[in-house]
């Protein structure tokens, strides 16, 4: 018999957003090669990250990997940059964390939502963290220690993945990494998943039941953190800062403006199952975050976008 995360897991993975992960970006908008990673791919380096640690934890496999699955489903076309957009035009602000239980208690299966276990939408809500580090704060974890490895696996994916991207990219190389942290993480992709990992499982023993911290959380140890916060740093300043200059990425904000502002205006051209409720503009938000980037870029053409938004 099924539990009820293994349901839930099998609800998300079967839904229209999970699906169009796949055709959202992570970082690099509109890459020329076949091997970036993609919303879809960090997902699911997500789900793999958090299973090892919670196996190893002996913690429940099913939630973790519920949560993972889900946390991304908010974001937007776009990456980051998209997020961005629509915080900017919409007056209630826009959290992709926010959007992705919007999307799993309202939006899907036409409206009715995937009725998923509270752990796992506290664990989709509160999985973001700030940008200051990735365990700088306390406030606002998820309850169940599940929800905390998802959180902390987040990172581990994406410092690693993005380091690969943007090596593939062209944007740094190997060089430019922070010694101190190469020193203590390991210079492949390989070594630097091993040693968060395996530093997280050794940090957070209290989790198993077994002697440790109380009560227990998961965490790194001191060396580890620093080296990881070191690493998230440096793509902070050399790649998604660098990343925002970028034409595409000017272009793909445009192409988010046009759409947002064409919709706000002509409401009855939205799909009617994002033209209930009161909050016009909110049903605008939920039709443009759901889009991938390419059916993103496709409608402004469609609708006589500018010039200047059209194809990155």
């Amino acid at each position: 018999m099924r539990t009820e995360f293994q349901r839930d897991r099998d609800r998300i993975i079967h839904c229209k957003s999970f699906r169009r992960l796949k055709h959202k970006t992570q970082v690099f908008i509109a890459p020329l090669g076949d091997h970036y990673v993609t919303r879809l791919t960090h997902t699911l380096e997500v789900s793999q990250i958090a299973r090892s640690i919670a196996r190893a934890l002996n913690l429940n496999e099913d939630l973790v990997e519920a949560i993972s699955l889900a946390h991304d489903l908010g974001h937007t076309p776009f990456g980051h940059a998209g997020e961005d957009v629509l915080n900017e035009l919409y007056h209630g602000g826009f959290r992709h964390n926010e959007q992705s239980l919007r999307v799993v208690d309202l939006l899907e299966k036409s409206g009715s939502g995937l009725n998923l276990t509270w752990e796992v939408r506290d664990g989709i809500l509160k999985h973001s963290k700030t940008r200051e580090g990735i365990l700088d704060t306390t406030s606002d974890l998820p309850s169940t220690l599940e929800g905390q490895v998802c959180r902390v696996a987040d990172s581990v994916a994406y410092i690693n993945h993005d380091i690969g991207d943007a090596l593939r990219a062209g944007v740094i190389v190997e060089s430019d990494l922070p010694q101190s942290a190469v020193s203590v993480l390991g210079l492949t992709h390989s070594a630097r998943i091993n040693t968060m990992v395996c530093d997280i499982i050794d940090q957070s023993w209290g989790a198993t039941g077994s002697d440790g911290p109380e009560p227990p959380a998961i965490t790194m140890s001191r060396e580890v953190l620093d080296a990881a916060n070191t690493m998230r740093e440096f793509l902070f300043k050399q790649v998604y800062e660098v990343q925002t200059a970028r034409e595409e990425t000017e272009r793909a904000k445009l192409t988010l403006r046009y759409l947002f502002e064409y919709f706000a205006k002509n409401p009855d051209k939205l799909p009617a199952e994002y033209t209930t409720g009161d909050d016009a503009e909110r049903g605008v938000v939920d039709y443009i975050a759901g889009m991938t980037d390419n059916y993103a870029m496709g409608v402004a053409e469609e609708l006589g976008a500018p010039t200047a938004t059209r194809r990155c």
